[in-house]
């Protein structure tokens, strides 16, 4: 009986790439595998053909062969005879394990692989508070971490003083359990070790044979200047301890910004608002303001209406930059924006009010660039 054409067989073009074969013969296979047709001859038949068609053309020198002379040039007549390689077609679990690898677990090797009992500890999260001041200096605070410590007793064993983990008899050491039936194959934690692959018959009696138990740790953290809201410092390895011996986690400190009464962030910028009387905004004059510092003088240019934005050069914050020294990081600080508002007196004595009524009699129907703009605003609208 002449064989049908190997590309007929795949449903490919005679030109289709490797990925196109490739594509082709997975797609085919899973659906006349006999594991999934276990009493249809047709379907294991339908198979074998697909597995030696893909066997032929996916070896680059037997496609050669074939595409010049035929099943002749690939074993004769038959195509698929002695001279035949299924090698790396017979074993369908390389498609399998391309197919539904990922589902169940891997395609391990026969048995599995050995998982061991020790399992890295859990990464642990602190929210540390910190204020405008440590952002400006950088500080470095002790911190009492309360979490889970390897056993002193037993050194993350698990088990008492002069004994050891046994090898488990019924996974034999891997930690797990191989089912399989046809070409499925499906890994399971072994049940009787619990994946670890060793059982502690002598546990030890301070942790009951954990290998950790509860604690406190305290550890000093080096916070640097310019540290942002929210940025996370690592500390490697303090985190809680692993379980039966593995290796520990690590801790991440987090920064929360502490909210100050007077100054708000904007990056390496500070901003503040400060009241100024109406008489020192009117005739100019000088204030305190306060800074991260300390006081400082700030100058109130004459005729300055509420709202205005007066800066202070380098009273802000540095970047981060941890690898630069302080002196380094003093001049490359951001900037203070002091916002002002104009206070206007709500109680007036006989006095005061004299003097402002003679003001505003003398001041007539003069108006400042301010008004005069709004004036002209109102006139462009209603006009």
């Amino acid at each position: 009986m002449s064989k049908r054409d190997y590309y007929d067989v795949l449903g490919v073009e005679r030109g289709a790439s490797e990925n196109e074969l490739k594509k082709a013969y997975r797609k085919l296979a899973m659906e006349c595998h006999p594991d999934r047709h276990p009493d249809d001859p047709a379907a294991e038949e339908r198979f074998k053909q697909l597995s030696e068609a893909y066997s032929v053309l996916s070896d680059p020198d037997k496609r050669g062969r074939y595409d010049r002379f035929g099943h002749a040039g690939v074993g004769g007549p038959g195509g698929g005879g002695p001279g035949a390689d299924f090698g790396d077609l017979g074993n369908f679990g390389d498609l399998f394990n391309d197919l539904f690898g990922d589902i169940f677990g891997g395609g391990g090797g026969r048995g599995g692989s050995r998982r061991g009992r020790g399992q890295r500890g859990a990464d642990l999260r602190y929210n540390l508070e910190i204020s405008l001041d440590d952002v400006l200096h950088g500080c470095e605070p002790r911190l009492k971490i309360p979490r889970m410590n390897r056993c002193g007793t037993c050194s993350g064993s698990g088990a008492a003083e002069g004994s050891k983990p046994s090898r488990c008899g019924r996974c034999e050491g891997t930690g797990q359990l191989v089912f399989q039936q046809g070409f499925f194959r499906v890994n399971r934690p072994c049940d009787a070790c619990g994946g670890a692959g060793e059982v502690i018959s002598n546990p030890c009696p301070t942790c009951r044979g954990a290998g950790r138990v509860e604690g406190q740790q305290t550890i000093q953290v080096k916070v640097p200047p310019g540290i942002d809201e929210g940025a996370r410092l690592r500390v490697t390895g303090e985190g809680e301890a692993g379980v039966a011996g593995g290796p520990p986690g690590d801790l991440y400190v987090v920064m929360v910004l502490r909210e100050h009464p007077l100054f708000r962030r904007e990056s390496t910028d500070l901003h503040l608002e400060v009241p100024v009387a109406f008489v020192q905004a009117a005739l100019g004059g000088e204030i305190e303001v306060p800074t991260l510092d300390g006081k400082v003088k700030l100058a109130i240019p004459e005729g300055t209406q509420s709202g205005r934005v007066l800066r202070l050069r380098g009273k802000g914050l540095p970047p981060l930059q941890p690898r630069l020294d302080p002196a380094q990081l003093a001049k490359m600080r951001g900037d203070l924006y002091v916002k002002v508002f104009v206070e206007v007196p709500t109680k007036l004595n006989a006095r005061q009010r004299e003097l402002l009524e003679e003001f505003a009699a003398h001041s007539g129907h003069e108006v400042s660039p301010t008004t005069k703009g709004f004036v002209e605003k109102l006139r462009d609208l209603f006009d």
